[in-house]
């Protein structure tokens, strides 16, 4: 099977790819806000040709998963994974989350069957917490995500354009090399989502504390931050992140933006290799 969807408990049904040996390691990767499965084409082609077995999903409302105007949020969204774990039986996987998708990947590995889960990478992921509060008064303030849920109900299109165009990928730096095709491709795959469950998202991003879920991880897991992150700045994120974690290592990267894999995979894919098979 290349690809395939499950219908999860409460009836959502979520897309899925699995490339590969079916007897090999599992790699399996999480995507971030608001894009699908396949902002992850380059490092899944990579690691299936390394011998793995890959494994991305659209999460609920994203892609060509169903466009879910409920359970946007990061509990139901680790639940949607330990039930595509269990459909597809993966078992010492290592689990890769960008993003949003690194907040999916802490809060599933923190409570996965034993046996399921290997390892994990949180890679410019969302942990501890971005939200500014007292208890994270280094945090970003509400209004920068009451912005992106104005933004989105506003103009999403042309948001979807803006967000890739500068921030994500650093191609709003003095010579950075723009690809039009990674905006593009963004755009698309934004597209692609549902609106209701986009704007969800951002507050599961955003507000969700994920402390608890990082102190309770006991299998290695791989930090990686660019230190040029200007969506998820790398101080309230891996810096902290880091310090909660039982058996992590953390690595940073000197310029790099917030979607690094995709601007340099030449860079990444070796160092999530090499912990790979470490």
């Amino acid at each position: 099977m290349s690809n395939g969807i499950i219908t999860t408990k409460d009836g959502t049904r979520i897309f899925y790819k699995d490339w590969g040996p079916k007897n090999a390691q599992p790699v399996v990767f999480h995507h971030g806000w608001p894009l699908s499965a396949d902002d992850w084409d380059n490092q899944m082609l990579f690691f299936l040709s390394q011998g793995y077995r890959v494994i991305a999903h659209d999460r609920r409302g994203h892609g060509r998963s169903d466009q879910t105007d409920t359970g946007n949020d990061m509990t139901t969204y680790a639940a949607d994974v330990a039930e595509l774990a269990s459909a597809l039986d993966l078992k010492n996987a290592i689990h890769i989350g960008h993003s949003t998708g690194g907040g999916e990947v802490a809060r599933y590995v923190a409570h996965a069957e034993k046996g399921r889960v290997a390892k994990a990478v949180l890679m410019g992921a969302v942990p501890p917490i971005m939200l500014k509060t007292a208890a994270n008064p280094e945090g970003l303030p509400m209004s920068v995500f009451d912005g992106f849920r104005s933004a989105l109900a506003a103009n999403r299109a042309q948001f979807f354009i803006d967000v890739p165009a500068g921030p994500f990928y650093g191609f709003n730096r003095p010579g950075a090399k723009v690809s039009q095709g990674l905006i593009d491709n963004w755009w698309r795959q934004g597209m692609a989502g549902g609106a209701k469950a986009q704007y969800d998202c951002i507050a599961a991003f955003s507000e969700t504390d994920f402390t608890a879920d990082l102190q309770a991880i006991t299998v290695p897991v791989l930090v990686m931050h660019g230190e040029d992150d200007q969506v998820v700045p790398i101080d309230d994120a891996a810096r902290k992140a880091i310090k909660l974690l039982k058996h992590g290592t953390l690595k940073t990267y000197p310029g790099l933006s917030h979607g690094m894999f995709a601007t340099h995979p030449e860079k990444i894919n070796p160092d999530l290799l090499a912990f790979a098979k470490a």
